[in-house]
């Protein structure tokens, strides 16, 4: 009798197994129809300046005659390139944010901090280990050594090589301090704000949040941290998330609480883990940061008919692999988004490494209107 009683518990313990199984396996989630891999930016919160800002971020302004003869006038992170060789280094604080979907949109969770991708490394380590932030790359274009430093720093270099080149500025750079990683955020998404759906750019499947509310989310944390000020960049980062704005989707932002100089700059990027995928790895970052550097206030207007701010990224990320070149450091590939020098907005070609439009020289026109 005892046999035959375990012998049909553990038969109950095969059908219950199988029938989970059958069930993980016949789970669907939606499609993404009409997906578009997107960035966005602004407009700029003035009603949310800080009223006391203490603090500002290191900053200088600039200006060229564009091909149009007008004068364009621009406010960029650091100091200018033509005046020595001077190191700016700006604290970045990370702030992780884990999104969470219950039984009716994905029952799933995405989390930045406890999920390893394949070196080993969480998603936040490995940003922090990145080229974004690990001086360990060498970045050579076009046979000029722009320096071994971040990515940022590199494109920054050549984007004013004709001044970084001379020996009085030969040590100009504009770097990312070792991130400060806060306490994670949770957010509950609602069935009316997001769900999880098939990865429409690859495999796996992402989460998605309409960025209105995301954003939302981000003034609340930026107001509760004490260690958040217009002197510093506070940097959001998701897993596997796409934020939506009628349509999706959106891999990164930036922006900013008030204008130069004592406004608020921060930026959002989010890292997906899937080969191939739009915004794979530190792309998006990539993306958000050397707009950030340029355009830190989202007001650097420009005479563009592509785009009416001086958007650094934008043009390239419709191009292959969505514009990233991959750099390997510490075993791991990484995908860097080439970016566009002054000279696409029409200012004087001479001014970047080679006269090239873009970091890899993979833009061939001025932008449209000029």
């Amino acid at each position: 009798m005892t046999r035959i009683a375990l012998a049909s518990l553990l038969a109950g313990f095969l059908v219950l197994a199988s029938a989970s199984v059958a069930f993980a396996q016949d789970t669907k989630y939606p499609d993404v129809l009409d997906a578009k891999p997107m960035f966005v930016a602004g407009p700029n919160h003035m009603e949310l300046a800080p009223v006391k800002p203490g603090a500002t971020l290191t900053q200088w302004n600039g200006g060229f005659t564009d091909l149009t003869k007008k004068p364009i006038t621009f406010t960029m992170v650091g100091t200018d390139p033509s005046k020595g060789s001077v190191t700016t280094t700006v604290p970045v604080y990370i702030i992780p944010i884990k999104m969470v979907y219950g039984k009716t949109n994905g029952n799933k969770t995405f989390d930045p901090v406890t999920t390893k991708v394949s070196n080993g490394l969480t998603v936040v380590n490995n940003v922090i280990a990145s080229p974004l932030f690990n001086p360990g790359v060498n970045f050579t274009q076009g046979g000029t050594n722009l320096g071994t430093t971040q990515y940022i720093d590199a494109f920054q270099r050549g984007n004013f090589w004709k001044s970084v080149k001379k020996k009085a500025n030969a040590n100009y750079h504009v770097l990312l301090g070792t991130p400060t990683v806060l306490a994670e955020q949770t957010i509950t998404v609602t069935s009316s704000q997001g769900s999880v759906v098939n990865n429409p750019f690859a495999s796996g499947v992402v989460g998605t949040y309409d960025i209105n509310d995301f954003d939302n989310n981000l003034q609340t944390y930026i107001k509760a941290f004490s260690q958040i000020n217009p002197g510093v960049l506070p940097l959001f980062i998701t897993y596997d998330i796409y934020l939506t704005s009628g349509g999706c989707c959106i891999g990164g932002y930036h922006n900013a609480n008030g204008a130069q100089p004592g406004g608020q700059t921060y930026s959002y990027a989010t890292y997906v883990d899937s080969v191939g995928a739009f915004s794979q790895d530190v792309s998006a970052l990539s993306h958000e940061l050397g707009e950030w550097l340029d355009d830190p206030f989202v007001d650097n207007n420009v005479n563009c008919n592509d785009n009416s701010i001086l958007e650094v990224g934008d043009p390239l990320e419709g191009t292959s692999n969505y514009g990233g070149y991959p750099y390997t450091l510490g075993g791991f590939t990484y995908n860097l988004q080439s970016l566009v020098f002054l000279g696409y907005f029409g200012a004087p070609k001479s001014t970047s490494v080679h006269s090239w439009l873009a970091f890899q020289d993979d833009e061939t026109h001025v932008c449209p209107g000029q």
